[in-house]
């Protein structure tokens, strides 16, 4: 195997994605950012939510808000729904993992709010369940996906979806996505920090 045509294949392919991702998907992106800074202004707050790797993102999005991304701010109001296992668990084994997301955001979601689900493949049936709930209380519904965006269409408000159908360039385009997300909205709300 010749290492650096790997390298630089992967890294080609990569950077394409990213392209091509950015241009069909750049303009949803300012929305979602306004979407975003409109919910923190009205006391609002984005939750977020995925499985496997998508959760993983979930939190790291999350934590970019509450704690900072590049300035130096006040913190914002973001939850990523994968973090307590106490609830996981509790509702994974007194309902079922299709239940897991949704009854979470039954709990905490507004119509200030802007519900984040992440999904690959965008056929995720706990994430399309919580997104669907999220609708029907009125908050603003976003779902980020890849491939063809599967049925994410039916229960957000915008879909975002990754010029790729092949998962590690999906979840890599999905971080890039979060970390434009946080960079726009820190822009929009502190602009003179």
């Amino acid at each position: 195997m010749d290492y650096n045509v790997f390298f630089e294949n992967a890294l080609k392919d990569a950077t394409t994605t990213y392209r091509e991702s950015l241009e069909s998907c750049g303009r949803k992106l300012i929305k979602l950012s306004q979407w975003t800074c409109r919910a923190f202004e009205n006391n609002g707050k984005i939750i977020l939510f995925g499985n496997g790797g998508s959760a993983a993102d979930a939190q790291h999005i999350a934590a970019e808000f509450v704690n900072r991304f590049r300035l130096e701010r006040k913190p914002l109001p973001a939850i990523a729904l994968t973090t307590d296992t106490s609830i996981l668990t509790a509702i994974s084994n007194d309902y079922d993992f299709s239940q897991v997301f949704s009854k979470q955001v039954q709990a905490l979601a507004g119509p200030d709010d802007v519900v984040l689900g992440i999904s690959t493949s965008g056929n995720s049936p706990n994430v399309l369940k919580a997104l669907s709930v999220a609708r029907e209380i009125g908050a603003k519904t976003v779902g980020i996906t890849g491939g063809n965006g599967g049925k994410m269409d039916q229960c957000s408000d915008l879909v975002i979806c990754a010029a790729s159908s092949d998962t590690p360039r999906i979840q890599e385009v999905h971080i890039f996505f979060g970390h434009l997300l946080c960079d726009l909205v820190e822009r929009q709300i502190f602009s003179s920090v």
